[in-house]
This record gives structure tokens, C-alpha cells and sequence, in this order.
């Protein structure tokens, strides 16, 4: 699986553990975050995951950001996004599950880089429900 993730300067440490995560599990990742702590704009690594997402380009995308919210607003303005900020696995799999989510965002300044690891894992492994939830997901796009 081909897996796109950027981050801000606040999850360089995030992102690299992630990453060796995900090669270490066979897939194959674009990288479009920092690698240092100096302040950048997150809208530019949001923008550029979700392009990969919507392009195909990526299975699924990753974004990382101190609170979450300022990348995965940026990665959810862009029409086939689904992007959801979680903090815990149990909403990792929620979002998977009931909202067919394609990008992840994680808190850096709010989890741990194993709890980030364990969304991940999770997040990547969890089947979209379908069912009632496919109705409500298709709801979501302004088309």
C-alpha cells in the first residue's frame, strides 16, 4: 500500500517513527513533511497529502500538526477528503468504520509518537462498515 504524509514542525519525530512503522510493514510512503523543528505552514504538507489521496496517487494519507486541526482543515477542503483528527485508536477506527476516513490527522502536542504509531496501525488496518454508514459518508461531499 502506498501511503502519502506530511507534517509541520511539530511531528518530525512523529513522522519518522510512522514511517519506519510503515516501511518496516511493507508500504511504501511519500514523504511531503519537515524533518526539522523550524516553523513552517502546515496547509502546504495538508494540500500535498491530500492531492496524493485524491489523485490516487496514495491509498490513504497521513497529516501531523501540534493540535491536528489546522492540517486536517486544510487536507478537508479538498473535494473526495475525508480527513479525521484523532487522539485515540478507538477514533481511529471510528473513522475508518463509520466514515470511510482516507487521511488521518494527528495531534503532536497531544499523544505520544506510540500512541500516533498504534492510530496508525489501526487506522490503516479497519475496513469502511458500509451499510447505513455509506449513505451518511456520501452526504459529506458538497457535488
Amino acid at each position: 500500500m502506498t501511503i502519502s504524509i506530511g507534517n509541520d514542525h511539530a511531528g518530525p519525530d512523529y513522522k519518522k517513527a510512522i514511517v519506519d512503522y510503515l516501511e518496516n510493514n511493507g508500504h511504501q510512503v511519500i514523504n511531503h513533511g519537515t524533518d526539522t523543528f523550524e516553523s513552517v505552514d502546515y496547509p502546504d504538507f495538508g494540500h500535498a497529502v491530500a492531492y496524493d489521496v485524491e489523485s490516487k496517487k496514495a491509498h490513504f494519507g497521513i497529516v501531523i500538526c501540534g493540535s491536528g486541526n489546522g492540517i486536517v482543515m486544510s487536507a478537508n477542503k479538498h473535494q473526495d477528503i475525508r480527513a479525521a483528527l484523532c487522539w485515540t485508536k478507538e477514533i481511529a477506527e471510528l473513522a475508518r468504520q463509520h466514515n470511510d476516513a482516507n487521511i488521518i490527522s494527528i495531534p503532536a502536542r497531544y499523544t505520544s509518537i506510540q500512541q500516533a504509531v498504534e492510530m496508525v496501525d489501526t487506522f490503516l488496518s479497519t475496513e469502511f462498515e458500509g451499510g447505513r454508514h455509506a449513505n451518511r459518508v456520501n452526504k459529506i461531499a458538497c457535488k
